[in-house]
């Protein structure tokens, strides 16, 4: 890179600044620069100053400063990037989140970016994105800003439509790690799988997989459909059942995990059999494994990196697949690099939708490409009709949870639950209502200006 540059990490007490510092300093013939962390939460700043400290001299990489500070508007000024990945609340609403709708029938397994948990996470975690945005609009008008926080559609669509000036797009890392997943189920060398993905973030498909000309679905959809029908006659089941069973039915294999994606779709967590029938452990679907595991995983990762900190335990020093650095080492140097990005449907000014067949105001998963003119979001056509549908009821979910946190609307909310393809399944109308009248009565706390 030509020139030092400046990085700001919002939320700095989250596990993205010490995996991002470390793929940056690890870009080749980077120029060095300024890391600055930023977290309201003193003590878990201070833990991440000590260890992306650690990781630099590991590194050698001594044209990094480090710089750290509780106040955002101090230091914004000068930033060529901005990385969010803020948690508003803590674990504090973990649990409200998943046991209040459960007493409704509501199953999740994950429950943070879409259904009640997603929605009051979003609540939470949407006013303070945009505060952070204007701050940003103001103070560091030429950062583009790289959004790690969930939930991921519903904020980047609610930043999108009030503060479009600033150069936004949505980073997951669901496409790599199933395009990766996808050349181990065909067995072929990752290198060598060519693939087209595009829909929604956690719901994007993969039009296309192919191996030296060859489409690879035929042979996939014949392996999912055994492995599918052993598990129903009680054999050994395979991962993924969820992912694979839609597949089977819709024509394509889906970027997110079994249990997350199960909570998208109105077909699996509705009854106790179809959970039993479907749903593995972990991620693979297990009733209530997020608000059973995070506030352990917090306080694990805090402990993990008191143990880097010290040397007790070695520090990950390789270059990660987080899209992140790629994004600075394609702008800074000029070098076109493609990713996979959540962006507005209408980005590309005058030349229509991304996806034709998607709503026009909404958010998109598309390839990206980066280089110094920026973020170059590409069109990709139509999805398939029946792909498109399924993006569809989601996206209508995510329209109405990005106006609640605009406009900070008890209405808006209630209305996106309502369209919400898992809680519709489950709830009437009636009790939908009183289930988020319920959280928002429990979450009133974190919540200011819902009235």
């Amino acid at each position: 890179m030509e020139r030092p540059v400046k990085v700001t990490f919002i939320g700095a007490g989250s596990g993205f600044a010490a995996r991002i510092s470390t793929d940056l300093m690890s870009i080749p013939g980077n120029n060095g620069g300024t890391f600055v962390l930023v977290d309201i939460d003193g003590e878990r700043l201070q833990r991440m100053e000590k260890l992306v400290t650690r990781i630099k001299e590991a590194l050698g990489a001594d044209k990094w400063e480090i710089v750290a500070d509780t106040d955002r508007t101090k230091v914004l000024p000068g930033s060529d990037y901005v990385v969010n990945s803020i948690e508003v609340s803590g674990v504090e609403c973990v649990r409200l989140d998943n046991d209040i709708p459960a007493k409704y029938g509501i199953d999740q397994c994950i429950g943070d970016t879409i259904g009640p948990g997603g929605l009051f996470k979003a609540l939470r975690t949407g006013p303070v994105l945009l505060e952070i945005l204007r701050d940003v609009r103001e103070l560091a008008p030429r950062a583009i800003f790289l959004n790690y926080t969930n939930p991921m559609a519903a904020l980047c669509l609610a930043a999108f439509r009030s503060i479009p000036e600033v150069p936004l797009v949505g980073l997951c890392h669901s496409v790599q790690g199933t395009s990766d997943l996808m050349a181990k189920e065909a067995g072929v060398p990752y290198e060598e799988l060519r693939w087209e993905c595009a829909g929604i973030n956690h719901l994007a498909w993969f039009t296309r997989l192919e191996h030296r000309g060859q489409d690879l679905y035929p042979m996939l959809m014949t392996k999912w459909e055994k492995e599918l029908q052993d598990h129903l006659k009680g054999k050994t089941g395979p991962k993924d059942i969820v992912r694979k069973d839609m597949a089977l039915h819709f024509g394509g294999f889906i970027t997110e995990s079994s249990g997350h994606l199960s909570e998208y779709l109105p077909y699996y967590r509705k009854r106790k059999d179809l959970v039993r029938g479907y749903m593995l452990p972990k991620y693979e679907g297990e009733s209530s494994f997020y608000a059973n595991n995070w506030p352990k995983w917090r306080e694990n990762s805090d402990t993990e990196r008191d143990r880097m900190i010290s040397g007790e335990e070695e520090l990950k020093l390789d270059r990660s697949w987080e899209y992140g650095s790629f994004i600075v080492e394609a702008r800074e140097k000029g070098m076109p690099y493609r990713i996979h990005g959540n962006v507005y449907n209408t980005s590309n000014a005058g030349a229509g939708q991304l996806i034709a067949n998607l709503p026009a105001d909404g958010c998109v998963e598309v390839p990206v490409m980066v280089d110094e003119n920026g973020l170059n979001p590409c069109r990709v056509g139509k999805l398939p009709p029946q792909m498109a549908s399924v993006c569809t009821s989601n996206m209508a979910v995510f329209d109405r949870m990005a106006d609640a946190i605009i406009h900070k609307s008890r209405e808006a909310a209630v209305h996106a639950l309502l369209l919400d393809p898992l809680t519709a399944a489950v709830c009437s109308p009636r009790e939908i209502k009183a289930m988020a009248m319920e959280l928002f009565e429990a979450e009133k706390d974190y919540l200011p200006g819902f009235a």
